[in-house]
């Protein structure tokens, strides 16, 4: 109780720089300045149903729990599904794929009062949190008004265990109340439990039941084919990743078309500099031309379409020490993989596609662009990689089914 109050008296201590930096993101992205109350627990609307309430906090996490979103949704008809989020692309991201049969608002950040008020303006049957979303103050709220909590599709690298056991006063506490806990794998089963959650039960990873868009790939493969040429694609890029990449790029032959998908909408401007004027952008309805060998992906929810269309995909967050990018999408379009050596918040996944020979890793950019250049040159291999990891995502969706049973299970307690 007093490590989580100093907790406390450290976040208002910060409150004018979280003030500041919102506004000041609000330049590039005017979402970060609507709804502010809602960011401190004032809300607009009230539920008209009994809520079940899902986060995820940007757009990766949006995404991975669509398959749970719409198993929830079938399985509770009574209920209303409300989804927080905590960035702008990922409350876009929500709006375009839910529109109105689901409520949306901004998670609030972790000050006592704004939780209380989030969860007493709701008060959801259940709460789900994607992945590795831990708020102490938020937890303590959920627990004072008895709302069971779970950790869907948890996940939890070495490295994110050790961050969390140096603040063990604050967090143990908070991962100890929650109600559930379902995990990716053993080894972050086994961490989780270390970490103090009690309930823990290994049920897979979410985003191998997303079913890849079928309008889309059918749409990825028919603009590939009428292009004439290999494709590579760079997904999911970070800021210094586009750099390394192109100059690898510089020494590599220039016939195939290298598509660049930046992970975050408001570095499309700057990457489209780097890849220079000539460079056609898919956002403004722009064709590459014959001799192009740039184009920007700087459309959103397209990641189906992308993969599609590409004969080999690089997978971003690899190449700078951010634990890599979800490289699941491509394995279900049947597109080879090939990323660096940063994979930490993949590791589970980006070990499994490695074993059933659907992926390749690389120390540096140089080798991924030397490594990619060669599986261009060889249909074979392409054929058998992207072969692996369809059957690979194959092998492993079910995981919204084993979730939805602790689902319903917490909700079967509750009076």
């Amino acid at each position: 109780m007093i490590a989580r109050a100093l907790y406390t008296v450290a976040l208002y201590a910060l409150l004018p720089f979280v003030a500041a930096r919102l506004w000041w993101r609000g330049r590039r992205e005017p979402g970060y300045r609507r709804r502010i109350g809602e960011r401190f627990g004032h809300y607009r609307f009230a539920a008209e149903r009994a809520v079940v309430w899902v986060h995820g906090v940007s757009v990766g996490e949006a995404r991975a729990s669509t398959p749970l979103v719409h198993a929830l949704q079938e399985a509770l008809p009574g209920h209303e599904l409300l989804l927080t989020c905590t960035t702008a692309t990922g409350r876009d991201t929500l709006k375009q794929m839910y529109g109105e049969s689901v409520s949306i608002a901004w998670l609030p950040y972790d000050y006592p009062g704004s939780v209380r008020r989030f969860v007493e303006h709701f008060r959801p049957r259940l709460g789900v949190l994607m992945e590795t979303e831990i708020w102490p103050n938020l937890l303590a709220a959920c627990r004072a008004f008895d709302v069971p909590v779970v950790l869907a599709s948890a996940r939890m690298s070495e490295r994110s265990a050790r961050g969390y056991r140096t603040w063990n006063a604050v967090t143990r506490p908070a991962f100890a109340s929650l109600a559930g806990a379902c995990a990716q794998s053993e080894a972050d089963a086994d961490r989780l439990v270390a970490l103090g959650a009690k309930t823990v039960s290994v049920c897979g990873n979410l985003k191998f039941d997303i079913a890849p868009d079928a309008a889309q790939a059918e749409a990825g493969r028919a603009w590939r084919a009428s292009l004439g040429r290999p494709v590579l694609l760079l997904a999911s890029t970070r800021e210094g990743e586009e750099k390394l990449l192109l100059d690898a790029l510089a020494s590599s032959p220039a016939d195939a078309l290298v598509i660049v998908v930046p992970r975050h909408p408001q570095r499309f401007d700057a990457v489209a500099a780097l890849l220079g004027d000539g460079a056609g952008r898919r956002g403004r309805g722009e064709e590459p031309r014959s001799g192009d060998r740039f184009f920007l992906g700087d459309s959103m929810g397209e990641m189906a379409f992308y993969c599609s269309a590409a004969d080999v995909a690089i997978i971003g967050g690899s190449f700078v020490p951010l634990g890599g990018q979800n490289l699941i999408e491509a394995c279900a379009t049947g597109t080879p993989v090939i990323f660096g050596a940063s994979m930490y918040n993949f590791s589970e996944a980006s070990s499994l596609a490695l074993a059933a020979g659907a992926a390749q890793q690389v120390q540096d950019a140089t080798e991924a662009i030397r490594v990619a250049s060669a599986l261009l040159a060889d249909r074979g291999r392409r054929e058998a990689m992207g072969a692996a990891g369809k059957r690979l995502c194959e092998q492993h969706r079910g995981a919204v089914q084993k979730h939805l049973a602790v689902c319903r299970t917490l909700l079967d307690r509750r009076p």
